[in-house]
C-alpha cells in the first residue's frame, strides 16, 4: 500500500523551504542535534517520520531523521502535526514564551475518575449491616467487601494517593510553566490530587490549543 504523505513528499518539502526557521527547530528539539545549526531543509516525508539535512557552523553538512510517535494515519495529519511539533520545539529552545493558562476548566473526562474515586469512598466507608446508621443503600457496598481480598481497598487507596500525589507535582510544574497565577494554580492542583491524570491532560490539551492558536495568528 502507497505511502500517502510520501506521495506528496516532494510538494511538503517545497512548501517547508519557505519556513527554514521551522525547519532548525525541528533539527535542534526533535533530532536532537545540539551542535550550531544555522541552516536546514526537508528532504523527505512520509507517515513514519522526516528526513532533513543541515548544516552547522563549521558549514558541515549532515542529515537527520525525525520519527513521527505516533506515525501520522493521513495525508490530513501532516499540517497539525508539524504546527503542534513546531510549537513544541520553539518553547523548549526558548524562541517563544510558554503560553499562559489563565481560568480552569472542567472536562467532561474527569467525571470517569470522580466516579471511581467516589465508589470506592462507598466501598470502603460503607457501615456494615446492623450499624446504627446502615440502610440497604450500602448492601452492594458490603456485599463486595465480603468477597473482596482484605489487601485489596488499602492497596486501591495506596496507589490513589501514590499517583494521585506524584501527577499533582506535574501539574504544579505546568502551572508554574504557564503562569496560572495562585488561585487557577491551586485548582489544578487540589483537582488533580483529586481526580488525577485527566486533571492535567486537558491542561496540556489546553496549552496544545493556545499554542496552535498562536500559531495560525502569526501566519
Amino acid at each position: 500500500m502507497a505511502d500517502p504523505v510520501a506521495e506528496k513528499s516532494g510538494f511538503l518539502c517545497m512548501y517547508m523551504s519557505n519556513h527554514p526557521d521551522t525547519l532548525v527547530s525541528y533539527v535542534r528539539h526533535w533530532g536532537k542535534v545540539t551542535e550550531h545549526v544555522v541552516s536546514a531543509k526537508m528532504t523527505a516525508i512520509d507517515t513514519k517520520g522526516m528526513n532533513l539535512t543541515y548544516q552547522t557552523k563549521s558549514k558541515e553538512s549532515k542529515e537527520v531523521r525525525v520519527v513521527f510517535d505516533p506515525p501520522l494515519s493521513g495525508y490530513e495529519e501532516v499540517k497539525p502535526r508539524l504546527l503542534s511539533m513546531k510549537a513544541d520545539a520553539e518553547e523548549e529552545l526558548g524562541m517563544v514564551p510558554a503560553p499562559q493558562i489563565t481560568d480552569f476548566r472542567f472536562n467532561y473526562k474527569m467525571w470517569y475518575t470522580a466516579v471511581a474515586v467516589g465508589f470506592l469512598i462507598y466501598t470502603t466507608y460503607a457501615p456494615t449491616e446492623g450499624a446504627p446508621n446502615y440502610s440497604p443503600f450500602y448492601a452492594p457496598a458490603n456485599a463486595l467487601r465480603a468477597i473482596l481480598p482484605t489487601w485489596m481497598i488499602p492497596f486501591s487507596w495506596t496507589l490513589v494517593f501514590v499517583c494521585h500525589s506524584l501527577e499533582s507535582l506535574y501539574t504544579l510544574y505546568l502551572c508554574r510553566k504557564h503562569r496560572t497565577g495562585f488561585v487557577v494554580g491551586a485548582q489544578y492542583w487540589i483537582a488533580t490530587l483529586l481526580l488525577g491524570s485527566p486533571v492535567f491532560i486537558d491542561m496540556r490539551h489546553q496549552v496544545q490549543d493556545a499554542r496552535i492558536e498562536s500559531i495560525m495568528k502569526g501566519k
